[in-house]
């Protein structure tokens, strides 16, 4: 299973690219890509939201995932904040919707709990845990990078686990 997993953002939208590889004795989650879609102020919001789809077009077209997996809407103190966020979140829908893509989505509190073991885990614990789990060198970056890829880790336990729930029954 090959997931694109998206951390949107209103300045950087993360994105990164995981896949299972069961070749190997034991199963393991293999980081083929990551990578971060950073949007100039300066630029106004539909030029910037373009930017995102068409940058989003392209790397979904490189990798061919089966699955997007993308964070849901988190509740903002600042409405201005969390209205641009939907925004741009609605723009990486359309951009997996576009390439006929299944999407999922999970709460905040789900993926760091998948990957960390706690909901409440910090930026750098989640970075720290994705660079374990992905058997990388180095931290992801930019941190938005590996918040995505956390996206799609969690996605593909989650299907693991539901894959192993229905051999169960």
């Amino acid at each position: 299973m090959r997931v694109f997993g998206i951390d949107c953002g209103t300045e950087i939208t993360g994105y990164g690219v995981v896949e299972t590889c069961d070749t190997a004795r034991e199963p393991r989650l293999v980081c083929l890509a990551m990578g971060g879609i950073r949007q100039a102020k300066t630029k106004s919001l539909p030029v910037r939201l373009e930017q995102v789809y068409r940058e989003l077009m392209t790397e979904l077209e490189r990798w061919q995932p089966d699955v997007v997996a993308i964070e849901e809407v988190f509740y903002s103190v600042n409405a201005k904040s969390a209205l641009k966020l939907g925004q741009v979140r609605g723009v990486a829908l359309l951009a997996a919707a576009c390439n006929g893509l299944p999407v999922a989505e999970y709460a905040p509190l789900k993926i760091k709990s998948s990957v960390v073991g706690y909901g409440l885990a910090k930026k750098e614990q989640v970075q720290f845990m994705v660079a374990r789990l992905l058997e990388l060198a180095e931290l992801p970056e930019p941190a938005d990078a590996a918040d995505a890829l956390a996206v799609a880790i969690c996605h593909i336990h989650t299907a693991q686990t539901l894959a192993l729930q229905g051999a169960g029954q």
